[in-house]
């Protein structure tokens, strides 16, 4: 028998989730809700959902599992009120719309036996994790350079700008997760730095439209986070490993959005990847597919609070960074 889910906040993303889990073997039925109760309802009718009310009639529902996609600042309080419900599940990164805030959630996480897992969907991408098991399993030797790039095509609204925290809370965060979880140990320094040549509502809020971050791990490893809002060729996600013994990429496929001036060489020849959701339909699908497995007991959390709180952290680190104009210790942010 397979689980009903609810889906909480039906945005852009959680319509997404929504789709995806409808289409999921494990799923059996579907309660979602948005605050604008005309979204509610279309989405309902679309795959088949039951539409309540609010977050506390998901809660009341009977669902096995929830799956939240509403606003950051709703993320804490909700991740805490399913838990206290005793219903898994499954939050769109980040925990809460500060560390301090995260880190507070993950205190009261501590006392209970309820999973949760958090968003980050790179880590089911099939090139990302098989990267990843090429440094768990020696392949590469010792590893020196780890690069992540994360390249926008376009800038997201003003009105989200104006409500993302900045580049590194928003975007360099999926960059900081994975290259952490690939390299396998934290992270002590950051070194930010960043520029603005497009759009004014990035400095009218005190953000950057590019970014470069350099972080220095434990082992002696260097990551290198390349992030821009403005990569007009499409969306550009790439990671790149680099050891003593081998060096390994993810990202490179005939979408790239690459313009090779290599003469004699096509590659990459296929349409430019433009958008996150379809540049990682596979790996969303995998992540949801995993918290069924969560759900049901038969697998730990593969992304938890705890390890998205260590992302934050670091994002911390490179807005102080990038404010003070110098390298910044992870000791002077985490607490």
């Amino acid at each position: 028998m397979g689980s009903t889910l609810g889906v909480i906040g039906l945005g852009r993303i959680g319509a997404f989730h929504t789709d995806t889990l409808a289409q999921l073997p494990g799923v059996d039925g579907l309660v979602v809700t948005d605050e604008r109760p005309d979204v509610t309802a279309a989405v309902a009718a679309k795959f088949g959902a039951r539409a309540v009310e609010d977050a506390a009639a998901v809660f009341a529902s009977g669902v096995d599992g929830v799956v939240i996609a509403a606003a950051t600042p709703a993320h804490a309080p909700l991740i805490l009120a399913a838990v206290d419900a005793g219903i898994p599940v499954f939050c769109e990164k980040p925990v809460a719309f500060t560390a301090d805030e995260s880190y507070q959630v993950v205190e009261r996480l501590k006392s209970s036996a309820v999973p949760v897992q958090i968003g980050y969907n790179r880590r089911f991408d099939p090139a990302f994790v098989a990267a990843r098991n090429a440094v768990v399993g020696g392949e590469l030797g010792w590893l020196h350079t780890v690069r992540s790039t994360t390249l926008d095509p376009v800038p997201p609204p003003a009105e989200y700008v104006a409500a993302s925290g900045g580049m590194f809370r928003d975007c360099s965060v999926h960059d900081f997760d994975i290259v952490r979880w690939v390299v396998g140990h934290e992270v002590t320094e950051v070194y930010a730095a960043g520029t603005n040549q497009g759009d004014s509502i990035f400095a009218d809020h005190g953000d950057v439209d590019t970014a470069t971050t350099t972080l220095t791990f434990e082992n002696g490893t260097l990551g290198v986070v390349s992030n821009t809002r403005y990569n007009a060729r499409g969306y550009d996600c790439r990671l790149e490993i680099h050891g003593s013994e081998d060096s390994v990429v993810a990202g490179w496929d005939a979408n790239a959005p690459v313009r090779n001036l290599e003469p004699g060489i096509a590659f990459p020849d296929g349409p430019p990847h433009q958008f996150f959701m379809d540049r990682f339909t596979s790996a969303y699908r995998a992540e949801l597919g995993a918290f069924l497995e969560v759900i049901a007991g038969t697998a730990p959390s593969p992304c938890t609070a705890a390890d998205a709180l260590e992302v934050a952290w670091i994002a911390e680190a490179a807005t102080l960074s990038l404010s003070h104009h110098r390298p910044v210790q992870m000791s002077e942010v985490r607490r």
